[in-house]
């Protein structure tokens, strides 16, 4: 009776993990037993959680390094040992929230022996679980999106796990930040656990920043396997030699002890960390912080990491993505301003009667509408979003009448001359809504059939994807679709920087007969810069406009957008289009015939339906293409 009665021996969530975690096969590269040993690193960061004086966690951290397992385990103990209600808060419900559940939580609860009879079984009547929704005996566990308000102020939470913060919206609907809405929740507890977890974003504006920066400031330092000189990874300290095509020799790749000369070898890694040991830089505060990058990941290899990190020298997107995802670290842009100038003195000609370069698989177009014009820019895709800029109109005219509107038409229409001899036409095509917004709608609305779309532009949507659609038609029958302005000009103006013909690099065509690619066209690209305001004492990143006209940039912005309405399917396979562009110029010249107008043929839409996956024939939107 004694051995009955008594209370559970206490558990460190790492040892509970040891004990009775199992990892799933369909989410995880070595299914089975989980060993904490395999990413020491982690202990600390799961035994916080088990620490009554502490109340909040932040873990700063790259990408691939066991963060996710993190929470898991948390959600874990807490069902089996210390029920409580547990919020789990995503960037998103589609698909983040729901692919966190799906694809991490239920594999756990169904494979580790400790949690399958505690969560109710979901084909019970009444049993409370759904996906986003599971019920235990004395708690229940909820998943929701950083951009619902009504998920977020639904019910009192105990346990706070708040994932990727710097991806979550700057409001949650109109209630305001969200990281804020969760916390209140968990107000009546006095022993709450409040946990931020976080790859790094822009310095300034990262929630995850200002977390840490209240925190105690924990590193990880590791031994050297040499002289026993306990100190942090740092990136400049791994070293490593080129061959003559510029690549790393994997077997130079070792990192440079601060104490001895002897060099340090990847094999080394899994004793450095296994003899590890978190050090504060600030170790009285209540707040435990923690800092990692990619050197101490199992699961990143050296040369990798090196290779990766040459790789992204040219790139300005690829150099910051490998600054937050790989070092854990805040990007901070210090380029200086773009100067229209030089864009100017790339400027190329594609040759005579040449619309179209033969680099080019794929034609968007964007049309920015004015009280008195409408400007109208082609852009050419081709592999690895490698783009030229085709055509640019400005027909001028009182936009509320249908003058200006019956000379675009034919513009839309238009087949271009490719290079290789077919002839190519747009695929998509964004109208700017945000001017004459009813003449707008009722211009695109016959015409969505052929990929005319509207569009209007969204700066708050920082967190979210950077093009959405309207799932229901307006008043005037339109699916609108809104785009994420942030995320698409910080893509324009990384591509606006890279100097050497490639991936994303942006090609600007010499000023045409009819005055497209003028003087005035290269000057607005240095209409807008990017600066950090405070609304309401929080900073906020947000461009800003210096001069009257900036519609180059606005333009550019609905390009990409186009790209994007295509579908993930085209954009990665860019290169294919272009192949098969080039074939059928080829089939027709053989032939003898006219040139092949091949972006409306069945051609370019038996592509896109190999392309996605979907049989001719089936519906929805992207197969009208």
């Amino acid at each position: 009776m004694r051995k009955r009665l008594a209370p559970p021996p206490k558990l460190t969530i790492s040892t509970w993990a040891d004990r009775h975690r199992v990892l799933s096969r369909e989410s995880s590269a070595a299914p089975g037993k989980w060993r904490t040993d395999r990413a020491p690193y982690l202990r600390e960061i799961m035994d916080a959680f088990s620490e009554p004086l502490i109340e909040r966690i932040v873990f700063m951290k790259p990408g691939q390094v066991g963060a996710t397992e993190v929470i898991l385990n948390v959600i874990g103990f807490h069902i089996d040992r210390d029920p409580a209600p547990i919020l789990v808060v995503q960037p998103n419900v589609k698909p983040m929230g729901e692919s966190f559940s799906k694809d991490r939580l239920a594999p756990m609860i169904r494979d580790s022996p400790r949690l399958t009879g505690k969560v109710r079984d979901p084909r019970a009547r009444d049993s409370g679980n759904t996906i986003l929704h599971k019920v235990f005996s004395g708690g229940q566990v909820t998943v929701v999106g950083a951009n619902s308000p009504a998920g977020l102020a639904s019910r009192p939470i105990r346990i706070l796990l708040l994932d990727e913060v710097d991806r979550y919206p700057l409001s949650a609907g109109t209630e305001g930040d969200p990281m804020s809405l969760a916390i209140q929740r968990t107000e009546t507890f006095w022993n709450r656990k409040i946990a931020a977890f976080s790859t790094p974003g822009d310095k300034g504006v990262s929630r995850i920043e200002r977390e840490w920066e209240s925190s105690d400031q924990r590193r990880f330092e590791v031994p050297c396997p040499h002289c026993a000189r306990f100190q942090i990874l740092e990136w400049p300290r791994l070293k490593f030699s080129r061959d003559d095509h510029g690549d790393v020799v994997p077997e130079s790749v070792h990192y440079e002890c601060a104490g001895c000369p002897r060099p340090i070898e990847e094999t080394h890694k899994l004793a450095l960390v296994r003899g590890g040991r978190w050090v504060a830089t600030h170790p009285g505060r209540r707040v435990a912080g923690f800092h990692i990058n990619a050197l101490y990941s199992p699961w990143s290899r050296w040369p990798a990491l090196a290779q990766g990190w040459i790789d992204a020298q040219q790139d300005r997107e690829q150099l910051k993505a490998f600054i937050n995802l790989k070092l854990g670290e805040l990007w901070e842009d210090r380029s200086e301003k773009l100067e229209p100038t030089a864009l100017a003195e790339r400027a190329e000609q594609y040759g005579a009667g040449i619309d179209v370069p033969a680099a080019v698989g794929v034609l968007t177009a964007a049309v920015d509408v004015h009280p008195d014009r409408l400007e109208l820019l082609v852009v050419g895709w081709g592999a690895d979003e490698e783009s030229w800029r085709i055509a640019h109109h400005r027909i001028m005219g009182d936009t509320e009448q249908a003058d200006p509107w019956q000379r675009l038409e034919p513009l839309l229409t238009k087949a271009y001359a490719h290079a290789g001899g077919a002839t190519l036409r747009l695929q998509a095509v964004m109208v700017d809504s945000g001017n004459q917004t009813v003449t707008v709608y009722r211009f695109v609305r016959p015409r969505e059939t052929r990929n005319i779309f509207a569009c209007k532009g969204d700066e708050g949507g920082r967190g979210g994807p950077p093009l959405a659609r309207a799932r229901r038609k307006n008043r005037y029958g339109i699916k609108l679709f809104t785009i994420g302005t942030m995320a698409l000009k910080d893509a324009l103006f990384s591509r606006l920087r890279i100097q050497q013909p490639g991936a994303r690099y942006m090609h600007f065509r010499t000023m045409l007969p009819d005055g497209g690619f003028d003087g005035e066209y290269f000057a607005q690209f240095g209409a807008e810069r990017a600066v950090i305001e405070r609304v309401r004492g929080r900073p906020v990143r947000r461009y800003v406009q210096t001069r009257d006209r900036n519609e180059a940039i606005d333009l550019e912005v609905m390009n990409l957008a186009a790209l994007h309405a295509l579908g993930a399917g085209v954009r990665e396979h860019l290169a294919q289009w272009v192949a098969r562009v080039q074939q059928e110029g080829e089939k027709r010249r053989a032939e003898g015939g006219a040139p092949a107008v091949s972006a409306s043929s069945s051609m370019a839409a038996d592509r896109l339906r190999q392309i996605r996956g979907r049989p001719p024939g089936r519906g929805g939107w992207i197969n009208r293409l």
